[in-house]
């Protein structure tokens, strides 16, 4: 789809649809809404006196205006009450208007800037835009790539627009950098919802591998042979009951700055199918096990987003992946494997593997003398029992200027992360092992959130360092309670997390 910018009236474009909007409970509208609503001879007034129109956030209606616009359809979209009007709440009622334009049969679409003008949240040109196209793209996407029928028609020009022609080079910047941010964090989604039975570690080291030819950065790809070499006994155990080779990747953006800059270091769990090995995991909850890549998709689509939105400093993804499988080879309960660090683990329970890739990976970022290093795994189940699906990821950390960092970020990209302590007892907990230094999972049986990550902690000595659990966010189902932006499935969480910390920096 082409995504343009242009200054002028919307109520000018011969289109399939313009896409005006409209707050919740409030008498004040936009100047291009009252414009339109003047051309329809107060339609829209007298929907909305008549209660037809609430302006509720993502709420849609649709107007045909006959000769009285160029434009075949208005689509009037809510973004909720003012008082609670955010970005975010921008990138919903994008989505949500986008998506019914679609339905609608739309091909050609403009759209104001929501956020923009006279009761309008008050935002400037550049981040509205931004939101604007985040929102619309990621309403927008779909993953049809193994349907044999097409599946509906797809909107083929997207136009934002302005008033203000000063603005002109404001909007087509904040557009750019929401196109960027939306095209990767779809990418993250399309790796996710690949089957496993074409997304195996060789496939992701692949597309590392093109992403670095296509973005000029570096990229080289840890055989099984040269894990064994740097002793990655943690992460080598995990892959050992699989057919499919494990891969860790390393992507470097800007390697000619790391002789003398530290770089942001994004490490990302790339579990490609987990069975959970001989502590198996049911039928049921085996089906979506192909999402526990979901960490290492983002910090792909981290890495790409970095080097097409220029950050300035380097930035560095390792994405262990592999396989949990079953065979006459895998990893048994009560194992016992040494990481690179030299510290030993038991494997108590061979479903929580995630944190063994991730303490090989955490190590390995200590040789980058890294600014800081964030890791993003879909770890635990009580990630989501904690915080509830599609309602936030959770965020640990001992670095308060760190967690400050994400917090900016997740304002900015409403990717909604909440941080949860690390008491010295989860640690001590996982030093409970009557045969190795650590357990890999605790002996108290309510505590496997923050014993999770008081494991990595273990594991990420020397530098500032932040764990997202991303479980509750990777793979969403719609509810009336929680809307993602775009279909069911895979959200692509934390690309546009990372993208905007690193836009802050800048």
């Amino acid at each position: 789809m082409n995504l343009n910018t242009i200054t002028g009236n919307i109520a000018d474009q011969t289109v399939d649809a313009i896409i005006i909007n409209l707050f919740e409970n409030t008498d004040s509208i936009s100047d291009a809404t009252e414009e339109i609503d003047n051309r329809l001879g107060g339609t829209i007034s007298a929907l909305l006196d008549g209660g037809d129109l609430t302006g509720k956030l993502r709420e849609t209606s649709v107007l045909y205006p006959g000769d009285t616009l160029p434009a075949r359809r208005v689509i009037v979209v809510g973004l909720g009450p003012l008082e609670d009007f955010t970005l975010d709440c921008a990138r919903h009622a994008a989505a949500a208007a986008a998506m019914r334009a679609r339905e609608l049969g739309a091909r050609s679409v403009a759209s104001i800037l929501h956020g923009r003008g006279t009761g309008t949240g008050g935002f400037e040109t550049g981040p509205a835009a931004r939101a604007a196209a985040e929102g619309t793209l990621l309403g927008l996407y779909s993953f049809n790539q193994y349907k044999s029928e097409p599946g509906q028609k797809e909107v083929t020009s997207f136009t934002l627009m302005e008033m203000d022609e000063q603005k002109d080079e404001v909007l087509r910047a904040g557009a750019r950098e929401g196109e960027i941010i939306a095209n990767c964090t779809c990418q993250a989604r399309d790796l996710v919802n690949e089957p496993p039975n074409r997304c195996t570690p060789s496939f992701l080291a692949a597309h590392a591998e093109k992403l670095a030819v296509d973005y000029g950065m570096a990229t080289h790809v840890l055989s099984e042979s040269d894990a064994r070499e740097l002793n990655m006994g943690a992460f080598l155990s995990v892959g050992q009951g699989s057919a499919q080779q494990p891969q860790f990747i390393v992507l470097e953006y800007n390697k000619t700055l790391l002789s003398d800059t530290a770089p942001l270091v994004l490490v990302g769990k790339a579990i490609t199918f987990d069975t959970g090995g001989y502590s198996m995991k049911s039928a049921a909850g085996m089906v979506d096990m192909k999402t526990d890549m979901a960490g290492g998709a983002a910090v792909l689509g981290a890495l790409e987003a970095a080097a097409r939105l220029q950050v300035p400093y380097p930035v560095v993804g390792l994405v262990p992946a592999t396989e949990n499988m079953i065979s006459g080879l895998a990893s048994r309960p009560s194992d016992v494997v040494r990481a690179s660090n030299g510290k030993t683990i038991e494997i108590v329970n061979t479903d929580a593997e995630g944190r063994l890739i991730l303490a090989d990976a955490l190590v390995y970022a200590t040789r980058y003398n890294p600014a800081a290093v964030i890791d993003l795994a879909t770890l635990t189940g009580s990630a989501v029992i904690a915080l509830g699906e599609g309602i936030a990821a959770a965020l640990f950390t001992d670095d308060d200027k760190l967690a400050q960092r994400l917090s900016r970020a997740s304002q900015m990209s409403g990717e909604r992360i909440w941080r949860m302590p690390l008491y010295p007892e989860y640690t001590q907990w996982m030093r409970g092992s009557d045969v190795a230094d650590l357990r890999n999972i605790p002996s108290k049986r309510y505590a496997g959130l923050g014993t999770s990550a008081a494991f990595l902690r273990e594991f990420s000595e020397g530098s500032p360092w932040a764990h997202l659990d991303i479980a509750p966010m990777a793979n969403l189902t719609a509810s009336k309670a929680v809307q993602p932006l775009g279909p069911a499935g895979a959200t692509g969480f934390g690309v546009s997390l990372l993208a905007h910390m690193m836009l802050e920096d800048d």
